[in-house]
């Protein structure tokens, strides 16, 4: 099951809701193009993203890519971009609808920041890289259900015939 939509209008058009789908996007397309004339994609994903066990040894180097991570994707596939996105589009314009544009805009940033350190405080040793805008849209999951416990969604229902 997906949600397709939900049911609740917005006062004004979600501005920065479309410019963070269009900067994941873009930064996405820049991940392939570079991945086929710069370097390999895992190359890319290692050298931008977030890598706890290089932000401990060098934490003010490495704070760049605390937010480059919050925009880079899994570069051999759609879905990872495409599942965020989706859930940024259906929520986003209500969380920044109830914020209002700036508030709304820090409280993704500082989300994906906390997801970050999240990860930091769950592996600092670790290699592996963390891209991705799952824990800046994690909180604005959290803000839309807070704000409307209630909200009813339009649903796919996955499978045949449907």
């Amino acid at each position: 099951m997906l949600p397709l939509r939900d049911r609740l209008p917005v006062q004004r058009t979600p501005i920065v809701t479309y410019l963070l789908i269009a900067a994941n996007v873009l930064v996405y397309v820049a991940e392939r193009f570079a991945a086929v004339t710069i370097a390999p994609a895992e190359a890319i994903v290692r050298e931008l993203g977030f890598v706890p066990a290089r932000f401990m040894a060098a934490p003010l180097s490495e704070l760049p890519h605390v937010f480059s991570s919050m925009f880079m994707h899994d570069p051999s596939g759609l879905m990872h971009l495409g599942g965020n996105m989706l859930f940024l589009w259906i929520f986003g314009d209500n969380v920044e609808d109830a914020l209002g544009r700036g508030r709304y805009l820090a409280f993704y940033l500082l989300s994906g920041f906390v997801a970050a350190a999240a990860q930091l405080l769950v592996d600092p040793g670790s290699t592996v890289p963390m891209v991705g805008a799952s824990g800046a849209i994690s909180g604005v999951l959290a803000a839309y259900v807070s704000l409307y416990p209630r909200a009813g969604f339009v649903i796919h229902h996955g499978g045949a015939g449907a």
